[in-house]
C-alpha cells in the first residue's frame, strides 16, 4: 500500500500528515501504542518541514509518502526549502538546551523509529523514516527472542 500527498505549507497540513501517518500505521497493524508514535514522529517531521523548511512559504509545498510492505512501514517527508544539516543540529539534552522550547522534534524522530535519514535534495530536505513491523505487531502476542 502506497499513498502520497502533496501538501501546502501551514499547519493544517501537519494534522493531514499525522492523521494519515496514524491511519496507515493502524492499518499495517502496529499496537495503538506504536502507531501513535510514528504518527508523533510524522507530525514533528512535517512540523520541521513546514516551519523551518518551507517557513511558511505558500509557494512551497510539503511532500509526505507513506509505504507500506510487510515487513516495515516506510514514511518520507519532503520540504522545498533551503536544506538542513542533521549534524548541525543541538543536543537537546545538553544542559544548555533543556529549558529551550523547540529543538526537540528530530530527537523524537530519532526516538520513534528504527531507522532516521535526512538527504539534502535541489531544493529541500528529506527525511526518510522506518518502522519495522515486529513478530509480536503480526501476531498480537509478544514474540520469543
Amino acid at each position: 500500500m502506497r499513498v502520497f500527498y502533496t501538501l501546502d505549507s501551514t499547519l493544517d497540513s501537519v494534522d493531514k500528515a499525522e492523521a494519515a501517518a496514524l491511519t496507515m500505521a493502524l492499518k499495517v497493524g502496529f499496537p495503538e501504542e506504536d502507531s501513535g508514535r510514528i504518527s508523533l514522529a510524522v507530525r514533528e517531521a512535517t512540523v520541521n518541514a513546514v516551519l523551518h523548511g518551507n517557513e511558511y512559504d505558500s509557494h512551497k509545498h510539503v511532500t509526505v509518502l507513506l509505504e507500506a510492505a510487510p515487513e516495515r512501514l516506510t514514511i518520507q517527508v519532503r520540504d522545498e526549502g533551503k536544506g538542513l544539516d542533521a549534524g548541525a543540529i543541538p543536543d537537546p539534552l545538553a544542559p544548555q538546551n533543556l529549558s529551550k522550547e523547540s529543538g526537540r522534534g528530530i530527537f523524537l524522530i530519532r526516538a520513534f523509529m528504527d531507522e532516521v535519514r535526512f538527504r539534502i535534495i535541489n531544493p529541500g530536505t528529506e527525511v526518510t523514516m522506518i518502522k519495522y513491523v515486529r513478530e509480536a505487531t503480526r501476531d498480537g502476542q509478544e514474540a520469543s527472542k
